[in-house]
């Protein structure tokens, strides 16, 4: 069998590293990425040191249900010198952990040679996909006119491109996707007064990057919400005994379906067991939408020891059993979910403590100030004016930190995914994503069509990528 996979991030990592994992028989895997920084990805390139990984270790094995893997290979020394002293863990620089994901592809391709598997890399990006002549498998181009042959095709593309949502692009001083920071903050002049737009996970890499770089100006999230997202807490160790796939999936057999109010009803259980009232524990997390934002990130930063699970179970069964649930929602429910996006966003993505705490120096010193109900943002001359509900604010510089919306096609696969709707391969899921309509045909990450709203974490990446190897190799014994 002949396996072609389409991208060289986090989703083809936990892919081969499945594959290699497996006791398959030998079959051929030929990767196509046109990046020098092979298995990264754009979120774990080279960049700052200040942009960390914003999960503990125990979540972030690309091995599916292997939460030793990363730790593993963190080993002591190097996990003890990127401890985060308020989480009690190591939070490495991204660069590092995609120094991880190159080991881990390194290794899996080393396995499946030693067992007879043909493996290479092509470094060239594909830019169609069609039907061969009629016969049993795929063609695809690349941007050099090569055309190659596959069984199987993977397309692990990762993630959207940035919205401009303000059509501010290719004017100067307006800096439009903030990765590698690196590379984008050496536009920034240290005196210049900055507006960040968004205020989510990207947004806090970028105020915390600023400031690790000595910058003097004053910085401004600017948002339509001004909801920052929550903050870590220490891991317990607990394993979960309700919220859990299987309890999920015991559900789905004896209803049929699974609601909303099943999945809270397991949330209610897991709080019970400690003695957690689950009305208080959701009006905390409603109280986000009024409380002001600057005092809820110095209270969460305050009760990151706090012995309450039920953020924690929230948290972790998001990334864990989240995507699984999402497929057996009902329509009303997930529109129900939508409806609280960007809660939903900040309790399931928090902030690491370290950058929390970062934050809330910035803004007692006053050099950080939060804009929310952000209406309009323009060029005017000498800057930028951000049009707010509270007011107009001026900017040297506006650096766009809003998130791609999950599911969106990345710029740069767009002639891909347009060859394969053109060809009937695949078709646009109504709520976003790219749908397969062929058996030879896999979509891993966040290009999947009907997954959750929440951008793919490593653990659901991870389990896109097992149940993905799984249904390669069922073919090839089938």
């Amino acid at each position: 069998m002949r396996i072609a996979i389409v991208g060289a991030g986090a989703a083809a990592v936990g892919l081969l590293d499945a594959l290699a994992v497996s006791e398959a028989e030998a079959g051929e895997v030929t990767v196509f990425e046109p990046s020098v920084h092979l298995w990264r990805g754009r979120p774990y390139g080279p960049d700052l040191d200040s942009v960390l990984v914003n999960s503990p270790p125990a979540i972030m094995s690309i091995r599916h249900l292997d939460f030793g893997h990363y730790a593993s290979w963190l080993r002591p020394e190097r996990a003890a010198a990127h401890l985060d002293d308020l989480l009690g863990q190591p939070l490495v620089p991204r660069a590092v952990y995609g120094e991880y994901l190159a080991d881990t592809a390194e290794a899996a391709l080393a396995g499946l040679r030693e067992r007879g598997w043909r493996t290479r890399v092509v470094a060239d990006r594909v830019v169609a996909v069609a039907r061969s002549g009629g016969g049993p498998r795929l063609a695809l181009r690349t941007e050099d006119g090569h055309d190659h042959q596959a069984d199987q095709v993977v397309m692990c593309v990762g993630g959207g491109t940035p919205q401009d949502l303000y059509g501010l692009d290719g004017t100067p001083g307006f800096v439009g996707d903030p990765y590698p920071l690196a590379y984008a903050l050496d536009q920034v002049s240290s005196e210049a007064d900055v507006a960040v737009i968004g205020s989510g996970l990207t947004a806090v890499d970028v105020v915390v990057s600023l400031a690790a770089r000595g910058h003097a100006g004053r910085i401004a999230l600017v948002s339509r919400s001004g909801t920052l997202p929550h903050v870590w807490q220490r891991p317990l160790g607990r394993r979960w005994r309700h919220l859990t796939a299987d309890r999920v999936e015991a559900l789905c057999r004896e209803h049929g379906v699974v609601t909303l109010d099943d999945l809270a009803g397991l949330l209610r259980a897991e709080l019970a067991e400690t003695g957690e009232d689950f009305a208080r524990f959701t009006a905390e997390l409603l109280a986000a939408r009024s409380e002001q934002p600057v005092a809820r990130l110095r209270r969460q930063l305050a009760a990151v020891d706090d012995p309450a699970i039920g953020r924690r179970a929230l948290q972790e069964s998001a990334h864990a059993v989240g995507p699984y649930a999402w497929r057996l929602l009902p329509e009303p429910d997930r529109e129900r979910l939508r409806r609280h996006f960007r809660l939903a966003t900040s309790v399931v993505s928090p902030m690491v403590p370290v950058n929390a705490a970062s934050l809330l120096r910035l803004f007692d010193s006053g050099q950080l100030t939060m804009v929310a109900g952000v209406r309009k943002i323009e060029a005017v001359e000498g800057g930028f004016q951000v049009r707010g509900d509270a007011g107009d604010l001026n900017a040297d510089v506006v650096v766009n930190a809003v998130n791609p919306p999950p599911q969106a096609v990345p710029r740069a696969a767009e002639p891909l995914v347009a060859s394969l709707l053109a060809d009937g391969l695949a078709s646009l899921h109504p709520a976003g994503g790219l749908v397969p309509a062929d058996p030879r045909l896999h979509v891993l990450g966040d290009l999947a069509g009907g997954g959750p709203f929440i951008t793919s974490s490593i653990p659901g990446v991870a389990g896109q990528a097992a149940r993905t190897a799984g249904g390669l190799l069922a073919t090839q014994t089938g």
